[in-house]
């Protein structure tokens, strides 16, 4: 049985916890609460009223408050914010779920789209005095928010907004906070002012009295029972006519005079609509930092249940062996440990990114842009992470691991919804590969004649080298088939990230070539949904190319030479495991020789065979107290 090396692990630790290390370090001490645990024994009501409860108890950490810009000057710390909230997803995500939603989504939008009017919000939200919840989703609209059904139209006679829902299909549907506790909604829904359409901007509405009754004109219905997250309660509301005053508007962006005269400093609607989406984009950091913890306990447990349990007897010493000695057993979960690493290291810089634009020490206009698609590619990552790998881990742990007393089967159940929520993951790698694109078309479209002329000579040699398989011939001859990961020119950072570049460089020029040839013969919209299946594996590519340097820019920030020789040989698994689940592609597009290949997959043999003695301490790593498992197996 492995043991750990305390000091790597202490180091490595350190370098996942990133910038706000010291917030972390705090967060452990104080949420390793009973209090704060889930009970997957309560029912529903039970499970909402603990949430509840478990809030206020955060709410008294004063962590919610860094959240907000003070009403005495003191700026916003909004990465100690999002960092401290995350480390609750090591206690219940639906406590986790239910506080992003008070204070993430409900009080981001009073934060963000918000002026010094609704400044007194903010004090009663922190501390729970007004419970909210952010009504965004229709039962016909998710993520195409910009045509979302539910109306504000403004009446000058007594400067009012009214909130209407014109179909069954503007319902406000799957509304945490909605069904039992909100009392208010940040509703987003389409300004009417002057009969005139302006495009959907975010409104606060009261839907509940202090008795928890619906106010007159609103309709609350319960979601009811879901897959998971038991303690959130999910509703959907109807407006009939409900009337709000003009100051109820977040007017940040956009605002309405009292004779109903509509104005903005920002005159394109479109770049109105995406600004004003783009100040939430602290929720999509969240969920995406949320889902990867979530992941980080499971495979806390998985790999410390494989380091005690044994199973079948080896001959030669009649002792029956470790799950994790099996080499099928470390290549189910050694992997998915170094993505955890890579991913940990692309969320502190997605959140140190985040805390920049959001205080105002990055005011470059490219950088909010960078800073949605950066979000919203690593939501993608880290949600899809964490459904496949909660899944491994429940199935290498066999029966333990589906009592619910082993936690994983709560963490599957209430992870599954990430990949969903805060934008589908398939509408998400959509945005990523258009934003691509559309960097490569205005790249292009710059090109002078000696440029178009180099361009054009480049796709051509890319197009002869894929047809005549001179790419596969100069691998196959540089290539060994007995090369170790220590002796093969893969084993060179520059290399590996070469490699990762060039396939989402391919695959940006490939996917933007079939769109111009197919919009020759159709429209724009044929063309796209035709090339819809090359244009996310292009989105798909440039994530983990995004990854990957996260990955490599973390470990150079590692003093230890011990702590950062191991954080390299995790990073060498990352890479060829990647690759091995892509090498299909590598061939078939003659980026990889079969010889390469084949050296790519003896080398995720040899590398998790390299880690095994330090699997525990890679656990350790993670930064996951073994005491806040709660494991009943692992006892």
């Amino acid at each position: 049985m492995a043991t750990s090396d305390v000091s790597i692990a202490k180091e490595l630790r350190a370098a996942l916890d990133g910038p706000w290390r010291e917030v972390r370090e705090e967060a452990r001490a104080a949420i390793d609460d009973d209090r704060l645990y889930g009970d997957p024994s309560l029912d529903i009501k039970a499970a909402r009223a603990r949430v509840l409860e478990q809030m206020h108890l955060v709410a008294s950490y004063g962590w919610v408050e860094r959240g907000f810009r003070h009403v005495d000057g003191r700026p916003a710390d909004p990465g100690a914010a999002v960092t401290a909230l995350e480390m609750l997803a090591y206690n219940d995500l639906s406590l986790w779920v239910k506080s992003g939603v008070q204070w993430g989504l409900f009080g981001g939008a009073v934060e963000n789209l918000g002026t010094d009017r609704h400044r007194g919000y903010i004090d009663e939200l922190a501390s729970l005095r007004l419970l909210g919840c952010f009504a965004m989703t229709e039962t016909g609209h998710g993520s195409d928010v910009a045509n979302l059904e539910t109306t504000a139209t403004y009446d000058p006679a007594t400067q009012e907004f009214v909130v209407h829902s014109p179909t069954p299909s503007s319902r406000k549907d799957y509304i945490g906070g909605a069904a039992e506790h909100a009392r208010m909604a940040a509703v987003f829904a389409q300004l009417i002012t002057g009969g005139e359409g302006r495009g959907v901007h975010c409104f606060l509405v009261p839907i509940r009295d202090e008795a928890g009754s619906d106010l007159p004109g609103v309709t609350i219905s319960d979601c009811g029972l879901k897959g998971g997250l038991p303690g959130v309660d999910n509703g959907r509301i109807l407006f009939d006519q409900v009337r709000i005053p003009r100051e109820n508007l977040l007017n940040r962006y956009a605002d309405v005079a009292p004779d109903g005269t509509y104005s903005s400093e920002i005159e394109n609607p479109s770049r109105r609509f995406f600004t004003t989406l783009g100040t939430l984009v602290r929720g999509r950091v969240s969920v995406g930092g949320a889902a990867a913890a979530a992941a980080r306990v499971a495979l806390s447990i998985a790999v410390r249940y494989a380091e005690q349990r044994r199973q079948f007897s080896d001959p030669d010493t009649g002792e029956e062996t470790l799950l994790l000695d099996y080499r099928s057993h470390q290549r189910r979960l050694l992997p998915l440990v170094a993505r955890s690493y890579a991913l940990a290291f692309a969320q502190n810089e997605l959140v140190r990114r985040m805390h920049l634009v959001q205080t105002g020490q990055d005011t470059d206009p490219r950088a909010q842009r960078a800073l949605e698609n950066r979000a919203a590619g690593l939501k993608v990552a880290q949600t899809r992470h964490a459904t496949g790998a909660i899944q491994e881990c429940r199935e290498a742990c066999g029966g333990a691991g589906y009592l619910t007393e082993n936690r994983l089967v709560t963490l599957k159940a209430d992870t599954d919804v990430f990949t969903t929520f805060e934008g589908d993951n398939v509408v998400l790698t959509q945005l990523v590969a258009k934003d691509l694109l559309t960097a490569y078309a205005e790249e292009v479209r710059d090109l002078d004649a000696l440029g178009w002329v180099r361009f054009a000579a480049t796709t051509a040699r890319d197009v002869v080298r894929e047809r005549s398989g001179v790419r596969q011939m100069i691998q196959r001859l540089r290539d060994r088939g007995d090369e170790t990961v220590d002796e093969g020119d893969l084993s060179r950072r520059s290399v590996q990230l070469q490699l990762f570049a060039d396939r989402e460089d391919y695959m940006v020029r490939t996917a933007a070539h079939r769109l111009r040839a197919r919009a020759k013969e159709t429209g724009p919209f044929e063309a796209f949904n035709n090339a819809q299946d090359h244009i996310l594996a292009a989105g798909t590519a440039h994530i983990e190319r995004m990854v990957l340097e996260a990955f490599i820019d973390g470990i150079a920030d590692i003093a230890d030479p011990e702590a950062r020789a191991l954080a390299n040989t995790v990073c060498d698994l990352y890479v060829y495991w990647t690759i091995e689940q892509n090498q299909a592609w590598f061939i078939m597009h003659r980026f990889m020789s079969v010889e390469r290949a084949k050296a790519v997959r003896r080398g995720v043999n040899e590398l998790v065979d390299r880690l095994r003695p330090q699997a525990l301490t890679l656990i350790e790593g993670l930064g996951v107290p073994e005491g806040m498992l709660r494991a009943a197996m692992l006892d």
